[in-house]
């Protein structure tokens, strides 16, 4: 079974950066950058990228001070039958907080963020 390594970086607030695509984003006015080829592959670990940040400003209102993210998601998927994908990611936070309240927030996005819990259960997707 052949392997497919995939990897994709974003980064939000504080933690934009330079060469990477720009998407807008309400919450935080610098928008989200993002490091990323142009395939499905890579696409699709972009949207569990996305909802995690959008999930880390959302679950910090109110009262938990986020600066900046960086989401990092890396997928290997079997490059063959594209029919089993192990997607994982990391969340660095730049933020005055104890490292408690950016742990309890972190499991508060693992526990809500939509396209991963989509992605972890059950999917059928097919043309019509």
């Amino acid at each position: 079974m052949a392997e497919l390594h995939v990897e994709v970086v974003l980064g939000a607030g504080s933690r934009t950066f330079t060469g990477g695509a720009l998407l807008d984003h309400g919450w935080s006015d610098e928008g989200i950058t993002v490091d990323a080829e142009p395939t499905g592959a890579h696409q699709l670990l972009v949207s569990v990228g996305c909802c995690v940040v959008n999930d880390v400003y959302r679950e910090a209102q109110p009262g938990v001070q986020v600066d900046g993210v960086t989401v990092r998601v890396s997928g290997e998927l079997d490059a063959e039958s594209w029919a089993r994908a192990e997607i994982t990611y990391e969340v660095d936070i730049d933020s005055p907080e104890d490292e408690d309240v950016i742990a309890r927030l972190l499991a508060q996005v693992e526990a809500v963020a939509e396209i991963p819990r989509v992605l972890q259960g059950e999917v059928t997707v097919g043309r019509r």
